[in-house]
């Protein structure tokens, strides 16, 4: 019997498996790096205990000062979450050497699904030995590993192999194996796969599919169980593989197996030997609990013969703090708020007031809706992501709201080419324009006791707000009656509530400063000066840090007086594991390069100059 558990991991798993541990009355054990000593996840666990020497990205890759750290709190089992070394074999058989239960299937079945190269073996899928321009297009992946780190898709025979490159520093980064292999990429399929659960006794539950096709750079946004719209007969085959996958390799525990399905033909991507971040929506549409059925396995109680039978539908969005708009870049900061309405479960790792940093993946939480059918399912997660105060760094909120309204996604008519089509229009700005004359009216009842009501006509009062990568300039005037803008009558105004009318329609604006930072209701201001600084302004071409991060790479032969295209690859920079490309804006000559490899960089450092060339002036 387990009575006291440490999670091999952080954040949201970390949390989440905590949660059911104390639901199931077992003691809970965090570890944390430097960068997370006041993470959620070591702040709500019993104990905590710090993994020393390790650079916080390495730090969850120590799996021999993990299991010191399980012997040394006196913990009978360890849960490896997801990523990390959570399909580790050789972490697995590290913890069952030191006595302790493992949650997770035997390091035999790790190993012969953990690297996706033997699993297609395996399955009579054998990767790619040589690459022609008759096998193009092409998708790089990492052997080890997942959540698209160390994958590339290749359409031209002459990128191949900076892709392998990129993609064996990104997957030896993230999961310290650099192996990759290639294999046929499908154009248009969904992303379909199947949740097991096996015990030791020789049941093998399969619970139902999944559709995860909405993806951004081959990692999961939205999620949805059942997968819709799929064929009775594809189904069965979905699940009779599952199975097989499963028996294979005598498995026991939670696992995914995944597919991609183009047209009715399914297609083997790999068995995920752990739990999904998509776990959720299983969970609400069979009611289990996937953790307390992980552990129960794992005390060597045996399943029912059947699985319970599937209700509704569910839906899970990835809240994310990055900016789709530009290359779904990492956003970092202080989270100063995130609540969601309490009609949608949220699972997170972070709490108001908590910093976002560069070291890990910029995952906030995921939101999960459950409903009796999928329409009902996806309109109330739309609805709550919308009414959903989240104040700090830029997030996906917006898209995920558009996405789950789409007209393609509303229909099920999505594959894994969705945000290639549509991520343009998903990201146009289309924030409130009435936002700034609240943000300005409430900024004025903070400041002002009195209200600032003059006898005699005075200017306008005038504010100046960035939002949506554009600046508003309000102009609003006190009067005898109260506050007046144009066209705009305005019905209530105070530091926290603005009340306005505009055509017969009154309109509720919540708003929220924290220094220049605003937000009425969803959306993002920030405060400006009257008078800008000159001094503050960059010169076009400028290329600043868009996150903090580690310059690994310059172009090759780059230097100051170099002719650069618009477009042009000019160096990368990792941050949360991701190596991200900062291209010429336009093109030009490179007048200025302040970056080298190795070179560790704020957001908004200066790393580069390109001066307009002459013609395109």
């Amino acid at each position: 019997m387990i009575t006291s558990l440490l999670v091999a991991n952080r954040g949201e798993i970390a949390c989440r498996v905590f949660r059911t541990c104390r639901e199931l009355g077992i003691r809970t054990v965090a570890v944390h790096s430097d960068a997370d000593e006041n993470a959620l996840h070591a702040r709500v666990a019993d104990a905590a205990v710090r993994l020393p020497g390790a650079a916080p990205a390495d730090t969850y890759l120590r799996g021999d000062l993990i299991v010191k750290a399980a012997v040394a709190a006196g913990a009978d089992a360890v849960h490896p979450g997801y990523g990390f070394l959570s399909e580790n074999a050789g972490f697995a058989r590290a913890v069952l050497d030191a006595g302790l239960v493992w949650i997770g299937p035997p390091p035999e079945a790790i190993e012969a699904m953990a690297s996706k190269t033997r699993a297609r073996e395996l399955m009579g899928m054998p990767s790619l030995q040589e690459v022609t321009e008759a096998d193009l297009p092409v998708l790089v992946k990492a052997a080890a590993g997942g959540g698209g780190r160390g994958m590339r898709v290749v359409r031209r025979l002459a990128d191949l192999e900076a892709s392998l490159a990129a993609a064996r520093a990104e997957a030896a980064s993230a999961f310290g194996d650099g192996e990759v292999f290639v294999e046929p990429y499908v154009e248009g399929g969904r992303h379909v796969e199947v949740q097991i659960l096996a015990d030791t006794h020789g049941t093998v539950w399969v619970l139902g599919t999944r559709d995860c096709s909405l993806q951004r750079r081959h990692q999961k946004v939205i999620e949805e169980a059942p997968a819709p719209g799929l064929p009775e007969t594809l189904t069965e085959e979905l699940h009779t593989l599952a199975v097989r996958a499963a028996r294979a390799v005598d498995y026991v525990g939670a696992g995914t197996v995944e597919f991609l399905v183009a047209g009715d033909k399914p297609h083997f991507l790999e068995m995920n030997t752990r739990l999904q971040v998509e776990h959720p929506v299983t969970e609400a549409v069979f009611g289990i609990d996937l953790v307390a059925l992980q552990i129960r396995v794992a005390e060597g109680h045996a399943l029912e013969t059947d699985p319970p039978r599937a209700r509704g539908h569910a839906v899970e969005a990835r809240l994310y703090a990055e900016d789709p708009a530009t290359g779904w870049t990492p956003q970092t900061g202080t989270l100063h708020r995130l609540s969601v309405p309490s009609a949608v479960r949220l699972d997170t790792g972070h709490e108001d007031g908590d910093e976002i940093g560069v070291h890990y993946d910029p995952m906030l939480a995921k939101a999960v809706a459950h409903a009796p059918t999928r329409a009902e399912a996806v309109r109330k997660l739309a609805g709550a992501l919308e009414r959903a105060a989240i104040h700090g760094p830029l997030t996906n909120r917006d898209l995920l709201v558009r996405s789950l309204r789409h007209e393609e996604f509303v229909t099920a008519r999505m594959d894994t080419g969705f945000y290639d089509r549509h991520l343009a229009h998903l990201t146009d700005p289309a924030p409130d324009p009435y936002a700034p004359l609240a943000a300005a009216l409430a900024d004025t009842h903070a400041r002002s006791r009195f209200g600032g009501w003059r006898n005699l006509p005075s200017q306008p009062q005038v504010k100046r707000y960035a939002m949506a990568g554009r600046e508003h300039e309000v102009r609003y005037r006190h009067t005898r009656t109260g506050l007046e803008a144009d066209g705009v009558r305005v019905v209530h105004a105070d530091a926290r509530l603005v009340v306005l009318e505009v055509d017969g329609v009154q309109r509720k604006y919540e708003v929220e400063s924290y220094g220049d930072q605003v937000y009425v209701n969803a959306t993002a201001l920030t405060a400006l000066p009257r008078f800008p600084d000159p001094a503050a302004q960059h010169a076009p071409g400028t290329l600043l840090a868009p996150m903090p991060g580690t310059v690994v790479k310059v172009a090759e032969g780059l230097t100051a007086g170099a002719a650069v295209r618009a477009g042009e690859p000019l160096l990368w920079l990792e941050a949360m594991k991701m190596q991200h490309k900062i291209a010429a804006p336009h093109t030009g000559t490179l007048t200025a390069l302040h970056a080298a490899p190795g070179t560790q960089v704020e957001v908004g450092a200066l790393l580069a100059v390109v001066e307009v060339s002459q013609e395109d002036q």
